[in-house]
């Protein structure tokens, strides 16, 4: 990951002074990646600072109303703000018109699996919001989808200790396998979908 910035360690040292709320808050406000918010997570649990358990549960809440809340942008801001104002939650038009088209094409479920693919991975709340699906289906695939990206990202980085400002290196083997097995599971879930779909037209 290379060197972090001083405002980086500013903000961890205030982590690390609030425990799993600190992780909570980290990842909530979207200035740094949660992937390096849960490793430095996994750290303090290294260090015996707060638990695995809390760490995981409190990732998953931080986590999962980051989303809620670019849902809400989404759904009363529209793309025109996001096209504004993204660059400030680190999503770029790019990000914008991949996460539509996959969202548009294939429904609803694809908020699940679209988390463990990079790009999409946090756009895809937005098309959510726009086309204002229902919260709460939002809110339970989501936090579906944030726990198993939680509880890969703190056990790494307890494993990683001191070094865990080296999860992206550490964590490639192991991202790249969870994204062939959502994309797996994402085709698993069309040919559902256009089976059922054909049924209901026979």
């Amino acid at each position: 990951m290379g060197g972090i910035s001083e405002l980086f360690h500013t903000l961890f040292e205030w982590v690390q002074s609030l425990g799993v709320i600190g992780i909570m808050l980290g990842l909530m406000i979207e200035v740094i990646p949660s992937e390096i918010v849960l490793a430095y997570g996994g750290f303090l649990v290294a260090e015996k600072q707060i638990s695995f358990v809390g760490a995981v549960i409190f990732g998953t809440i931080g986590g999962t109303l980051a989303q809620i809340f670019v849902y809400w942008i989404g759904r009363y801001g529209g793309r025109p703000f996001l096209e504004k104002y993204g660059k400030y939650i680190h999503i770029t038009n790019k990000h914008l018109d991949v996460s539509e088209t996959w969202f548009n094409r294939y429904g609803t479920g694809m908020i699940f699996f679209a988390r463990f693919v990079p790009v999409i991975r946090h756009a895809i709340s937005i098309p959510a919001g726009i086309s204002k699906m229902p919260l709460g289906k939002f809110t339970l695939l989501t936090t579906l989808a944030v726990i198993p990206w939680s509880i890969l990202f703190v056990y790494l980085g307890m494993k990683l200790g001191a070094q865990w400002e080296q999860i992206d290196d550490i964590a490639a083997p192991y991202v790249q396998p969870a994204i062939l097995v959502a994309i797996a599971m994402a085709v698993i879930y069309l040919i559902i979908k256009y089976l059922r779909s054909r049924g209901k037209t026979m």
